[in-house]
């Protein structure tokens, strides 16, 4: 692929132009409701074991440089909350966005890849079958959906993980940690996480799909989309992650 400024702005507004297709295709009835659950569980099926595993070193590394760094300035009584803080706005989000894009986006890619230069894209385009609301948008919506529920298990697994760090390792209080916890941090924050999830969720599957359905070359055509799908996703999903980080700080008060 070229790296011309006008293949670039070429393929920025196709890329757009697709996320609005879905956006407008997924009112659309009948609702691929059973391609949909499949992808849903071949999505969770390969990333809930890496998310899981992944969250305990990122929860660690948060517990002790927040848990050393708190123990420096003496507000030792503040490490759970600033540990659940780091969790739950941007560690949880940013590790289910990276499997989900790694691991979920990359096959979505695959998939629809191999469906383009095999010519089942077109063969469905000339029997009048929209490949984007009939396999697109599943996708898309399977991609949200577990993005949201990982999220969940991130924060959980994450927040257990900093404790145990913390306590054990770091010899914290267990009361003043789990104390702590509604100090600084507050509903609001959970929320906005789970909205990230879902944002970063819809930017994977798009990206992914858009590659999918424009690879050529064969199948090393397939592998070069599919790398490059992850290396688009992840610097669209950083850009995403300050956005939404910087909205959130201007919209729901701080506690103090």
């Amino acid at each position: 692929m070229s790296l011309s400024p006008t293949n670039a702005l070429r393929h920025t507004g196709s890329l757009f132009s697709l996320a609005l297709d879905v956006l407008r295709t997924l009112p659309r009835r009948p609702f691929e409701i059973r391609e949909c659950i499949q992808q849903s569980w071949f999505i969770a099926s390969v990333t809930i074991l890496p998310t899981a595993l992944v969250s305990i070193p990122f929860g660690a590394v948060i517990a002790l440089q927040i848990g050393s760094l708190t123990r420096q300035l003496g507000a030792q009584s503040f490490s759970g909350a600033a540990s659940v803080l780091a969790v739950l706005r941007e560690a949880s989000p940013i590790v289910t966005a990276l499997l989900i894009a790694g691991a979920g986006g990359s096959a979505i890619c695959a998939d629809l890849g191999a469906r383009k230069i095999r010519e089942e894209i077109d063969a469905m385009e000339v029997l009048g079958i929209d490949p984007i609301h009939r396999l697109v948008v599943p996708r898309v919506v399977a991609s949200m959906g577990v993005a949201v529920l990982l999220n969940g298990l991130v924060s959980v697994v994450g927040v257990a993980g900093g404790y145990f760090f913390n306590v054990i390792l770091q010899n914290g209080t267990p009361g003043a940690y789990l104390a702590s916890f509604t100090t600084l941090a507050q509903l609001p924050d959970l929320y906005w996480a789970e909205l990230k999830a879902l944002v970063f969720g819809a930017i994977a599957a798009v990206v992914a799909s858009y590659k999918g359905l424009n690879a050529k070359g064969g199948p090393k055509g397939v592998g070069d989309a599919v790398n490059q799908s992850v290396v688009i996703t992840f610097m669209l999903l950083f850009v995403a992650n300050f956005v939404l980080t910087a909205v959130y700080f201007q919209v729901v008060p701080q506690r103090g």
